[in-house]
C-alpha cells in the first residue's frame, strides 16, 4: 500500500483553516529574504537543549522551515499539521524546522510543553538572527527547501487558496520511494 494523496486530507483541512498573516509585512526598499533557487542561511538557532540547529544537518531531505510565535493563531494551527505531514511522509525524507520568532525562553518552552510528542525540530531564535537572515517580517512564514539545499518556494501569510499548492510543492520534491513506501511505515 502506498501513500495516497488522501493520506494528507486531514492536514489539508487543517491548513485550510490558516488565515492571513499575524504580523503585517512592513514595506521595504528591497526584499531581504533569500531568493527561490538560492542556498539559504545555514544556522537557525538552538534547540530546546541549547544545541545549534543547522540546515546542513538535514541535507538530502526536503526541509520545511516555518517561522512561528505563540501569539500567532495560524502558526499554532499550522505546527501540528506540519508534524502530521512529517510523520506521514517519514523523517528520513522530510524535516520540519519550526523557528520561534523572537520570543523569550519561557514562551518557547511553554510551546514545547503544550505540544508533547509533536515531532518537529523546534528552534529558539530569541535574538531574531535567523528570522532576520531569512527576511521574516510577517507570520506565518514558510520556506520549502529541496534535497539539494536550495529554496524551492516560500510562502507568507498563506490561506486556504494556497494550501493545495503548498502541499503539492512539498510532495513534488520528495523522491519516489518516499511516496511509494507503505502507509504508516516508520
Amino acid at each position: 500500500m502506498t501513500l495516497p494523496r488522501h493520506a494528507f486530507a486531514p492536514a489539508l483541512v487543517a491548513l485550510a483553516l490558516l488565515a492571513t498573516p499575524c504580523l503585517a509585512a512592513k514595506p521595504q526598499a528591497a526584499d531581504t529574504r533569500p531568493a527561490v533557487g538560492t542556498v539559504p542561511p545555514d544556522v537557525f538557532g538552538e534547540d530546546h537543549a541549547g544545541n545549534p540547529v543547522r540546515l546542513a544537518d538535514h541535507r538530502g531531505k526536503v526541509v520545511i522551515v516555518t517561522f512561528w510565535a505563540s501569539w500567532c493563531g495560524p502558526c499554532l494551527r499550522e505546527l501540528p499539521v506540519l508534524a502530521h505531514i512529517r510523520k506521514t511522509v517519514g523523517g528520513d525524507y522530510l524535516e520540519v524546522v519550526a523557528v520561534n520568532f523572537k520570543e523569550t525562553r519561557a514562551e518557547f518552552r511553554g510551546m514545547l510543553r503544550a505540544n508533547p510528542g509533536t515531532e518537529l525540530t523546534w528552534v529558539h531564535d530569541r535574538r531574531g538572527t535567523a528570522s532576520d537572515d531569512y527576511g521574516v517580517k510577517a507570520l506565518p512564514n514558510m520556506f520549502i527547501i529541496g534535497t539539494d539545499g536550495r529554496i524551492s518556494s516560500r510562502h507568507i501569510g498563506y490561506g486556504e487558496e494556497s494550501i493545495r499548492k503548498i502541499v503539492d510543492e512539498m510532495l513534488a520534491l520528495l523522491p519516489p520511494e518516499a511516496l511509494s513506501r507503505p502507509a504508516n511505515a516508520p
